[in-house]
Order: structure tokens, then sequence, then C-alpha cells
């Protein structure tokens, strides 16, 4: 049943009413305050449009404003502080801001720097003199000098035009990594912002009064201007703005609501707020560190196929990996050796198979070290990248106190994370494209010696025959999302800005492959999970019990087909909050630590002199004597 809305008709006006709502389900629209998916339409106190009497019995129809339903029962306010002095947030650090168990402050040595960059903006103005963006227009209108008397207007009119993003909003998490960000680079002091306006913009984000943020319309050079605009939008009250006490409505409302004013913007301060890369940035550190974690597990999930599939250990034996030393080949090669070392933990199935006819395992088996390997050192490239670009002032023009002068220059330009995140994108989602392979192993009953499709019953039973199918599709939208946007480059600004990094789309799109490969990764756990109960009642080493014992609290075993989509986002929520890693990772560093030797069991199929002289060894026959 559809509520009663919140506004009241008139009572020669039942007609309009009943035509009004046939009117809102023809279009597939409820009441604009009813949720519909993920999406709800604002109340009209949010709006400020309700519908009004037409003169003839009907109403005018409002514009309506699709607003997320962000749902934050269990927020708590934190109360903890994490201090930026503008040189050394960690990508850590800024997905804790995001996730809200941070409140901000700034160091004294920070403050004293704000403090004197504005000194030298306060002088530009009260001489007259002739800076880029402090007493002129911007961009083409860079010659256009602005009358000291509209120095302020000219402010706010930079970040009411430059308003002009498109698509969804950011969600909470990433607007307030955003908006920590760039208090971050403020607070550097080379932005001429005042003190007393940035510490109002950090009450903003204490408060968690979150601005509407549109995803679209960066093209990462100069800055993320669109985006960041609408954040300094919500600041100056004007937009939409949402916080967990308040939900969606009028900036100005959501501010009042908290105790607090918007800002009234002072010469170059518009800029401030708005000229850097922190859109591109600050997606790219959610990125980096969803692929630090999905990295590492994966390690975790092709172990425990090698298991399934009985596979051998040779292959991530210490030598092999000293003779070719990439960092991350050799870690991940430990990390195997770490869950699998039959010797340290002992393996039922590996024992039931150490004495087959196998020479050696496929590649996406055998070579998992170099694979994956490859995938962790491209993560460590790019987060140094983005470590640096969190730290770094990316303003123009940049105001240097010390000098006492302002200078024109490129830091704004996006290049740096974007070509970063275009990277991460290729490298992560290989783990995705051996991990399909793995699949495929496991679900094909002519390689993986198991039932087809991990199901008994097969025919009366589909199992795991399009799980696989969906790992694939996801493979495929991979190769289409690995494309560099960085690669592209359109003129903008009346060919002001004649070269730009397409950096947004790199971090946006570098998320969503990210998310894929957690996703067929999931897939996977799930299938060598499910390969372990027809290998009952053998047991593996007890690092690779423990994750299927994870796996089992969440999911119960396939014994007939059912709906397999919640069991896959069950896995894959194992996997975002990174609780496969926190089961075997204590077995690992105690690995470690511990300096175990490496066991090197023998095999008829592993070569090796000792071996051979063994078997040349015969007792001698009676007439020998």
């Amino acid at each position: 049943m559809v509520a009663s809305p919140r506004w009241t008709t008139p009572a020669s006006s039942c007609a309009a009413a009943k035509a009004w709502a046939c009117w809102t389900m023809r279009t597939h629209w409820t009441w604009p305050w009813r949720t519909m998916s993920s999406w709800k339409w604002a109340p009209w106190s949010a709006l400020g449009a309700p519908p009004t009497s037409d003169g003839a019995g009907g109403f005018s129809i409002p514009q309506y404003y699709p607003l997320p339903d962000f749902r934050y029962s269990k927020y708590r306010e934190p109360e903890k502080y994490i201090a930026l002095d503008g040189d050394s947030l960690t990508t850590e650090d800024l997905v804790s801001l995001g996730k809200g168990h941070y409140k901000i402050k700034l160091t004294p040595t920070a403050e004293k720097r704000v403090q004197k960059s504005r000194e030298v903006i306060d002088r530009i103005v009260e001489e007259k003199t002739v800076v880029y963006g402090i007493t002129t227009g911007f961009g083409k209108f860079a010659r256009t000098v602005i009358p000291v008397s509209k120095l302020e207007e000219l402010q706010f009119n930079l970040v009411r035009s430059h308003s002009s993003g498109v698509g969804k909003p950011l969600s909470p998490e990433r607007c307030r990594m955003l908006l920590a960000l760039r208090i971050n680079v403020l607070a550097k002091g080379y932005s001429g912002i005042s003190l007393g306006t940035l510490k109002q913009v950090i009450e903003v984000f204490n408060a968690s009064c979150l601005p509407y943020v549109p995803e679209k319309g960066t093209v990462g050079a100069s800055g993320d201007l669109a985006p960041l605009s609408h954040l300094a939008l919500g600041l100056i009250g004007e937009g939409k703005m949402w916080s967990p006490k308040s939900g969606w409505a009028d900036a100005k409302y959501v501010l009042a609501a908290h105790g607090l004013k918007p800002i009234v913007l002072k010469p170059k301060e518009g800029l401030a707020l708005i000229n850097g890369t922190q859109m591109i940035t600050s997606l790219g550190c959610e990125a980096v560190e969803r692929a630090s974690a999905i990295a590492r597990q994966a390690d975790i999930v092709a172990a425990l196929t090698l298991e399934v599939l009985k596979g051998t250990t040779k292959a991530f034996d210490t030598d092999i990996h000293a003779v070719r030393p990439h960092r991350g080949q050799v870690e991940v090669a430990f990390r195997f050796r770490s869950l699998l070392d039959s010797d340290h933990h002992p393996s039922e199935i590996a024992e039931s198979h150490r004495f087959c006819d196998r020479v050696q395992d496929a590649y996406t088996l055998r070579c998992c070290p170099q694979v994956h390997g490859v995938v962790n050192d491209t993560i460590a490239f790019v987060k140094n990248i983005i470590t640096t670009e969190i730290n770094s002032a990316t303003d123009n023009p940049m105001v240097f106190a010390s000098r006492g002068e302002t200078i024109s220059g490129g830091n704004f330009h996006g290049e740096y994370p974007a070509k970063a995140l275009d990277y991460l994108a290729i490298g992560v989602h290989e783990l995705a494209s051996i991990s399909e392979r793995r699949i495929e192993r496991l679900c094909n009953p002519s390689l993986s010696e198991l039932p087809a499709f991990l199901v008994a019953e097969g025919g009366l039973n589909s199992g795991f025959m399009i799980a696989h199918c969906t790992a694939a599709a996801l493979v495929s939208e991979n190769k289409a999302l690995c494309h560099p946007s960085s690669v592209d480059s359109l003129s903008t600004s009346a060919a002001t800005e004649d070269h730009v990094s397409m950096g947004g789309w790199a971090a946006r799109k570098a998320l969503r492959v990210i998310e894929h490969v957690e996703q067929v990764l999931a897939i996977e756990l799930l299938a060598a999970c499910q390969g372990i109960e027809f290998l009952r009642p053998l047991k593996t080493t007890t690092p690779l019990e423990k994750v299927y014992d994870l796996v089992r609290s969440v999911v119960r075993p396939w014994i007939k087909d059912r709906f397999m989509a919640p069991d896959i986002e069950a896995a894959h929520r194992l996997l975002v909050e990174q609780k496969v890693w926190e089961v075997a990772a204590p077995y690992i560093e105690k690995y470690r630590m511990e300096h175990i030797p490496e066991s090197r069991p023998v095999s008829p199929t592993a070569f090796s002199l000792e071996f051979l002289h063994k078997k040349s060894t015969k007792i001698p026959e009676s007439e020998d004597l």
C-alpha cells in the first residue's frame, strides 16, 4: 500500500489527485520519499518544490531530484582523531577516514603554514596585484582583471559554474575520502586558504555533512574541477547535502542542523577548494587498498584449489625463485609453501597422491608465483605513486610563503595517478583471468577427476555450471575496462587546457575491475570448498581447513541445486572484509618467524641424483656374494 503523501490536496481537487497518482504509477515512480531499489525520491521539504495548485483544480508537477538512499542506522560518531599535516597521510589512513573511523584535526605546524600562505594572498589583494585566479578570471579569462569589489563574487561564481557533474553521487565513504584528502592538501600551506575557512571545512567533515558529488565530469586537468566544485558547493550552503543525522536536504539546512554556517569565500578560496587531483587520488586509494587485500587472498584461494586438484608443491621450491628474485614472485611462492607444507601442516590430500604419475601441473597452478607475483609488484608500484600524490600540493597558482610570491604551474595535471591506475587495472585483472581458468579445471571432470560442475546427480543438478559462466563474463568485461583511459586526451577550455589525463575514468574503472576480480575469486573459493567435499574424509593442511571452515560458516555445501547468487555474495563479502586473510595470516607469519626448514617431498616424478642413487641400489644376489 502506498503511503499517503505529505501534502494535502484541496477538497475540490480529488480528481486531480487521482490523476497525479496514476501518472506516478505510469512512469514507474512512487511517492517522492518511497525507496526504489537503492534510490529514493527526496521529500518536498528537501527539494524546496512542493506541488502547487495550477488554479484549475490540478497541480503543477515539481522537478524530481533522485537521491541515493544511504541508510546509516549503525553510524556512530568517532571519538579518535587523525592529525593532518599535508605530508604523512597514508592510503590506509584515508580509507579509515572514509569509513568514518576518525575525525580530523590539524597539526600546529600545518596551522602556521596555512596562516603564512594566506598572508601572501591578503597582500596581493591589498596591493591590487594582477595574479591568476585571485584578481583575474579563469582559464580563457585569465587575462580579464576583476575589480576588488567583486573578488568574493568571483570565487562563488567559480564554484557554482564549475558544479556541472553528472551521474550517481559518491557514496558517503568516498565523499568522506574526497573531503579528507582535500583538507590534507590544504594543510600543506600552498593553497592560500585562510585558517578560519579551513577549520570550517574540518568541522563539516567531523559532523559527517557530505555534499552531493556526481561521479562523472572530470577530465583530470585542471584537476578534478567538477567533482571538487560540487564538494565546495555544499560547503557554501548550496546544492544538496547528506548526513547520518539529517539524511538528504538542502545543504544550508543540513549545516544548520549541525550548528554549522555556510562558508563565505574570500579571494582565492574557491579556487583553493576545487583545484587538484583529489577525486582521482581518493578513489585511487580505495583501489590500491582493495587490490592489496584481494591479491593476498588470491594466493590462499589458489592454494586451496591446488590441493583440491591434487597439485604438487615442487613448483614453489625456494631455489626456483631465488634465481629469478622478483620480490612479488618470491613472496607468493613463500605464501604457497607456508600454506601447503605437508611436513609442517600434514595434508592427507597431498599424501593420497604423492606417488601418482603426474609429471607437472598446468600453468594456472604451477605459475601462480610468477603471475600473482607481478600483480603484487604492480600494486606496490602504484601505491608508491598514490601515496606521493595524496601528500602533494596540486593547486594553481601555488603560494610560496617563504618567497612571498605565487607561481603558476601544472601540478593539477592528473597524469601520474591516471597512468598508475590504468596500470593497476591491467595488473590486478590477471588475478581474475587466471582464477577463471582454475574454476574451469575444478568444474571440468576430465581435468579435475571430480564430478562435473562439482555436484552429485549431474543432469538433474547443474552445480557450478553457470557460476563459471559468470566468472567468464566478468573476465571478459575486464578486458574492455583494462583499456587505458589515460591514452586519450581532449582539448578543453578553448584550447587553454589542451592536454588532459582522463584520470577520473581511470580511477572509476580500476575500482570496477577490482570488484570483478573479487567476485571471480569468490566463485573460485566456493568451487574449491565444494571440491573438498568430494575428497572427504581426507583433510587438507591446517590453515586451509580453517579457510574451509570459514566459508562453511556462511555457505553450506552444495548438495543439490539452489539459488546461488547469495552464496557468491557471501563469499565476496568474506574477501572484501579480508576474513580469509585473517584466518590464514597467523599461519603464514608463524611459518615466516620460525624459519621452518623447507620440506621437499620425494615422488617418482621428481628427479634427483639422490633419489636415482636410491633406486639403483639393490640387494646383491647370492651368486654375487
